[in-house]
């Protein structure tokens, strides 16, 4: 394993970090006790950080993390997020009643007494310019109920005014192949300023693993299934934007990126982390098989300037004008 530090922070955290969003809920059948094993076979691996949040199965991916890291709350490091559980419009979502609610009800799931990285979950652009939540973030985090704070945001345009705030030190980005604008503008400025990058969504909900066949089908209770269409939160969040024909479409044409990187799914991982200002990528996970292959992306070589450059080209003549959501 390989260790960054996350932005101008001391934590130093694997470049392979996993997302815990699949094992609490909206991804289909999962069990529990292949959660906890698959948990287990990452830190074995020398996997040191996990990001969560509250509505993950409505606080179950936490409860799963708090059992499988008991006793090693200082070497594991945890990043969690809040404010879905409520209206995110409504600006009393952001009280400092109501986030400290929040963030009592992650730390009782979690068993700790400190939240290491504690991120607004994707509030409009409207909610951070009124800046009250971030002055109840310092509160908090001067009560030690939080190590350091930072946002997931869904645009550039968010992430930007969000490295404007002096106390933010991490930002979770979706940043892909398939959603590769952060890299003109966002990624650089995060990296000037000392501000950690989390990628999420690193293989597009599946895409770029190269695995979904002509015909296939998600189950009810997967959100590439309901949420395809943004029906239920922002579209952006599935396949990094794409409609899912259109993303199985590009994803042919991807073939060539696991010639030499054994396959699609570590390539993509690979070329995230080929960014020197990404602090980690955050793939999910339902099983321990699919841990080990995602921490396979640490054997391979990183790509070339040519391929660098080829994909870039490729990105703006043919994935840029289809992606849909804030971005």
């Amino acid at each position: 394993m390989r260790y960054r530090t996350l932005g101008n922070t001391e934590l130093k955290i694997s470049e392979v970090s996993f997302g815990t969003w699949a094992i609490g809920g909206s991804w289909g059948s999962v069990e529990d006790s292949e959660s906890l094993r698959a948990l287990q076979t990452a830190m074995d691996q020398g996997v040191n950080f996990f990001d969560t949040a509250d509505v993950y199965g409505g606080g179950h991916s936490e409860e799963l993390l708090a059992k499988a890291t008991a006793g090693r709350e200082t070497d594991i490091h945890i990043a969690t997020k809040f404010c879905r559980g409520g209206d995110i419009q409504d600006p009393a979502t952001y009280t400092e009643k109501a986030v400290r609610a929040y963030c009592e009800a992650s730390l009782k799931r979690l068993k700790r007494d400190t939240i290491d990285l504690y991120q607004i979950h994707c509030a409009p652009l409207e909610i951070l310019q009124q800046g009250l939540v971030f002055e109840v973030l310092d509160k908090l985090q001067a009560e030690g109920k939080i190590r350091y704070y930072g946002v997931s945001v869904e645009s550039v345009e968010e992430g930007l005014f969000c490295l404007e705030q002096p106390n933010v030190r991490a930002l979770q980005v979706i940043f892909n192949i398939f959603r590769q604008k952060p890299v003109a503008e966002l990624l650089p400025a995060a990296y000037a300023k000392g501000v950690g990058i989390l990628a999420r969504l690193p293989l597009a909900s599946g895409l770029l693993t190269g695995k979904f066949k002509p015909g296939f089908t998600f189950e009810a209770d997967d959100h590439r299934n309901f949420n395809n269409n943004g029906e239920q939160f922002n579209v952006g969040e599935t396949f990094a934007g794409l409609g899912f024909a259109k993303g199985q479409e590009l994803g042919l044409q991807l073939d060539w990126i696991a010639e030499g990187k054994e396959s699609m799914t570590r390539a993509a991982l690979r070329w995230i982390l080929d960014h020197e200002a990404v602090s980690c990528v955050i793939p999910g996970f339902k099983n321990t098989a699919q841990v080990l292959d995602n921490l396979g992306a640490l054997q391979v070589p990183a790509f070339s300037a040519a391929d660098q450059a080829r994909l870039s080209a490729w990105y703006q003549e043919n994935v840029h004008a289809h992606i849909r959501g804030s971005y």
